[in-house]
């Protein structure tokens, strides 16, 4: 992981995680790395990784279940898209749509852009039905 300049250890580390669970990396109820092991593949101090699974705790992203570790909670996906958008709603789009109002983008423009976007990276469909029905 290539840490940022501008932005702490632990939140980095946080949205890593994050970003593990909603893309389903570690899903719903799944046990995840434990701060040891996450420190020594990150080559961070362990207190740094505690401070991101503090964070994730207290937003009740992840579960601590007494003696056997940490866990993702059921509603962990939910409760990470809850907070990502809030904090885009209230941060990110008032410079984003100051960027396109200032270089005169459409909104038909970026539709299509985004439509794209979605294609391009859209999940690949499984197959849930049997073949032999």
């Amino acid at each position: 992981m290539d840490f940022k300049e501008n932005e702490p250890i632990y939140l980095q580390i946080a949205g890593a995680v994050s970003e593990n669970i909603l893309i389903g990396k570690w899903p719903a109820g799944e046990k995840i790395t434990s701060i040891r092991d996450l420190a020594i593949e990150l080559e961070v101090n362990p207190n740094t990784v505690n401070r991101a699974y503090e964070l994730l705790q207290n937003q009740e992203v992840i579960i601590n279940k007494r003696g056997m570790g940490l866990f993702v909670a059921p509603d962990g996906a939910a409760k990470i898209k809850a907070i990502r958008k809030e904090r885009f709603m209230q941060q990110e789009l008032p410079e984003f749509f100051r960027n396109i109002y200032l270089l005169d983008i459409e909104l038909g423009d970026l539709q299509y852009l985004y439509q794209q976007f979605k294609k391009d990276n859209s999940k690949p469909q499984t197959n849930t039905t049997n073949e032999n029905e």
